[in-house]
């Protein structure tokens, strides 16, 4: 076990359906493929408890709270008061997932926004990083991202990143980090897979977003923290290293960015 690379899955979503009963087989199986560390994400403030209670619950799971982009519309606007209080809890380690999605809820466009600003908020007065969904809004989600930014820094993490080469750009230049998911290792993802061969190593991640776009050999079926491992051979592939460079090099990506996870990792 000891020799197999570690890797984090910076992103999933264990409190899915699609793993009831089954999480201690699933974690074991990460453990098992070299993913020692996982973030859950809650997409909806009311299923916070249930998201929480998986960190508690299993020591490799952290997790992060926000309301979803396409959850907006339906759920009470997440406050700024709401999402700093969360953020008191020691597993709690980034803010969202938040962001713009306008391929099905673009009538939302404006309530996306404004949650999207209150959650940069919270991640700036507290340091916890942004983790941003983006779909079909590459325009304003680079305009808001760069507003913001210039009032005052913030860490931040695009997620299962699969939009422009432009909005990729816009987000490394204001230090931002790029998640590797599945899609990266689809067999006509060569134009994602030239965006992330053209970003700074230091800048990138790895993740399922798990239970949806499970990696080849798996692709179809439900995904999990363990095929985190496809994706990152690919990434390595990608950057015509060895694996092994490549899981080190996200793995200090990841401490750096998620760094109350580190911290918690270093105290446990």
């Amino acid at each position: 076990m000891s020799d197999i690379p570690q890797i984090t899955d910076s992103h999933c979503h264990l409190d899915f359906p699609d793993f009831e009963g089954s999480l201690s087989d699933v974690i074991k199986r990460a453990s098992d493929a070299g993913v020692t560390r996982m973030v859950t994400i809650c997409t909806k403030l009311a299923n916070e408890p249930t998201v929480r209670a998986i960190s508690e619950a299993y020591a490799p799971v952290f997790y992060a709270a926000g309301t979803h982009p396409m959850s907006v519309a339906a759920e009470p606007m997440a406050t700024y008061e709401e999402l700093l209080t969360l953020t008191n809890h020691p597993k709690m380690v980034g803010i969202g997932e938040t962001g713009l999605d306008y391929h099905y809820t673009a009538e939302s466009a404006q309530a996306q926004q404004t949650s999207l600003r209150t959650h940069i908020a919270v991640s700036r007065d507290t340091g916890l990083p942004l983790i941003i969904h983006a779909r079909d809004a590459d325009d304003d989600m680079a305009e808001i991202l760069t507003q913001e930014h210039a009032n005052g820094a913030f860490p931040c993490v695009m997620h299962c990143f699969s939009s422009s080469a432009k909005l990729g750009r816009a987000a490394l230049d204001l230090g931002f980090y790029l998640s590797m998911s599945g899609i990266t290792a689809f067999p006509k993802s060569q134009d994602l897979r030239d965006i992330f061969a053209n970003a700074p190593l230091d800048r990138i991640l790895v993740e399922t977003d798990s239970p949806y776009l499970a990696p080849p050999p798996h692709r179809g079926k439900r995904n999990e923290p363990a095929y985190t491992a496809h994706t990152a051979r690919l990434g390595a592939e990608t950057f015509g290293i060895d694996y092994a460079d490549f899981a080190a090099h996200t793995q200090t990506n990841f401490d750096r960015l998620f760094a109350k996870a580190a911290a918690y990792r270093a105290m446990s």
